[in-house]
């Protein structure tokens, strides 16, 4: 399957056209949604209107950029105007805001086509529920498996080719996790670079929006479209919005990456393989040039704690009239996650947010001497659907490292970088300093040039193309 910038490339080539792009989305969409459910609706009409007016528009001189003509799928806690926007949840007014969020606003301005919104877990947290009239989504590499969450359905729905790209949210590693788990790449920006009016919100202080596409290239392409300030987003960030892609030239001579041990802290849990793929992935990034050193993250425990002490401290402050007067609407898990946000005290949350700044402090320290820092996104790969992740106090949970980046607000990519003793995906994660995406982007396309585990297609995907052919 083609990235977003080949398939620009072609359309400026006259090999393909936005129509043909998109009608291969729509079938894709029918044919593999049933399996994976990737989608919460479909916006199959407007979205064949929408690749019309790019192929009118590019015939005739009028070039939007890389995204133009390109299919997208947006998370259903980011609103549209096609529909209104149900959080997965029966609880959620759809109508909470009828009209496109920021970042919705700002891919259509760049000429992308939006085929449908996406599934996520509800309200961003918790596990999937089949009691809820609300599609399950399933790993494309074995569909007994979790796809990650919450941005469940747009990690999915890019692994199988039934869209190009997606947005997702990131509050505790919500487009980190799904991106490791499907095989495809997902980056969590700078808190605050894109403004987040029109989404949902799960965690005020945590909360991030970002691209969801098979490579670190196409999230710095969509990374260019969302990012910025916006007034009606009192947390968005009124600094520059950098060239993402100009820099990606595969050279990483004299970045130095600081390197942590997966012994650290993910213990026996870890899947056998998990350990040499990871040093293959740092290997690799010192072949590409990059210096690699040592280093310990502080307050690691502490940050993950102090992480979902936030994160349900502000779902609650969210969600608590709703749970008084609709507790058994929700999904089991949510409310039982989100009410656990009861246990903790006002002090709590002002200790958690003290820890944070301290640990952010410490952080500051280590990126004097480090350009980036490498870790493993996970060291297991998707979870099974009958046994889902204790994102509190379990041994699977403990396996993830993106909860600490949340906390500390730097921007984090996932990326593949191999697979599990049963073949399932696993990502590599590299953070940077504040508001040096450019850095993430950069180190991600050298590994991608390299190893070229982007272009590894999920089994059920696999089949349809091998039909197709046939």
């Amino acid at each position: 399957m083609s990235t977003i910038g080949e398939t620009a490339a072609r359309l400026r080539a006259g090999e393909t056209s936005a129509t043909e792009l998109t009608e291969l989305a729509i079938e894709r969409s029918g044919a593999l949604d049933p399996q994976v459910g990737g989608f919460v609706r479909r916006f199959d009409d407007q979205a064949r209107a929408a690749a019309a007016r790019a192929d009118t528009e590019l015939r005739t001189g009028h070039d939007r950029g890389p995204l133009h003509g390109i299919p997208f799928g947006i998370k259903d806690i980011i609103t549209t105007a096609e529909a209104g926007t149900t959080a997965q949840s029966v609880v959620h007014d759809p109508m909470w805001n009828h009209e496109d969020s920021v970042v919705v606003a700002r891919l259509r301005a760049a000429g992308a086509v939006i085929t449908g919104k996406l599934t996520t877990m509800e309200f961003a947290i918790g596990s999937p529920d089949a009691s809820k009239p609300f599609p399950i989504p399933r790993n494309p590499w074995d569909l007994s498996r979790w796809a990650g969450g919450s941005s469940s359905g747009s990690g999915n729905a890019v692994a199988t080719g039934m869209v190009f790209g997606a947005l997702g949210t990131d509050t505790a590693g919500s487009i980190r996790i799904p991106a490791a788990f499907c095989g495809i790449s997902g980056l969590m920006p700078t808190f605050g670079r894109v403004p987040k009016s029109g989404c949902v919100p799960l965690g005020y202080t945590l909360d991030h929006i970002g691209p969801m596409a098979r490579s670190a290239s196409d999230c710095a392409s969509v990374l260019e479209v969302i990012a910025g300030h916006h007034p009606s987003d009192a947390t968005a960030a009124d600094i520059p919005v950098g060239d993402y892609t100009g820099g990606l030239d595969g050279d990483l001579r004299g970045v130095r990456i600081g390197v942590t041990s997966l012994a650290d802290h993910a213990g026996s849990a870890a899947d056998p393989a998990a350990e040499k793929v990871f040093a293959d992935a740092v290997d690799a990034l010192a072949a590409s040039g990059a210096v690699v050193v040592p280093v310990e993250l502080p307050l690691y425990d502490e940050m993950r704690a102090a992480n979902m002490v936030i994160m349900l401290s502000e779902a609650l402050a969210y969600h608590l009239p709703d749970l008084r007067a609709r507790w058994s609407d929700y999904f089991a898990e949510t409310r039982s996650l989100v009410a656990a946000g009861l246990a903790f005290t006002g002090a709590d949350y002002v200790q958690a947010q003290r820890v944070r700044t301290v640990a952010q402090e410490q952080v500051r320290e280590i990126y004097r001497d480090v350009d980036l820092i490498a870790t493993p996104t996970a060291s297991t790969g998707a979870t099974p659907l009958d046994r889902p992740v204790d994102v509190v106090d379990g041994d699977d949970f403990r396996t993830i490292f993106t909860q600490y980046w949340d906390c500390i607000g730097n921007p984090a990519i996932s990326v593949p970088m191999g697979f599990t003793t049963d073949g399932l995906p696993l990502g590599l994660q590299l953070a940077g300093r504040p508001f040096d995406e450019i850095a993430v982007l950069r180190a991600a396309d050298a590994f991608q040039r390299l190893t070229r585990w982007h272009r590894c297609v999920p089994p059920v995907a696999a089949l349809l193309d091998d039909e197709r052919a046939a």
